[in-house]
C-alpha cells in the first residue's frame, strides 16, 4: 500500500477529448517511428547513408507536425 496521498487540487488537468487522436500527431507519430526503423537498419547493417537518411526523416517529422499544429490540425495550446 502507497503511503502517498493525493488531494484534488493536486492532481493534473483531464487530457482533452482528441488527445493524440489529431492528423499533426499521427504524421509526427509515423514520421518518427519510420525515422527510428531506417536509423536502426542503418547502424546494424552499417550503411552511414541509411542511418542519416532515417536522422532527417525524424527532422522533417517534426517539423511536419509542427507545422500541422500551427495550421490548426493539433491540439489548441490552451
Amino acid at each position: 500500500m502507497s503511503s502517498v496521498h493525493l488531494e484534488p487540487q493536486d492532481l493534473p488537468d483531464i487530457a482533452p477529448h482528441n488527445h493524440g487522436k489529431t492528423t499533426a500527431a499521427w504524421v509526427t507519430n509515423w514520421g518518427l517511428v519510420l525515422a527510428a526503423l531506417l536509423a536502426s537498419v542503418g547502424i546494424a547493417i552499417p550503411v552511414h547513408a541509411l542511418t542519416f537518411a532515417g536522422i532527417g526523416v525524424a527532422v522533417v517529422a517534426l517539423a511536419a507536425g509542427a507545422a500541422l499544429r500551427a495550421l490548426g490540425h493539433g491540439q489548441p495550446l490552451s
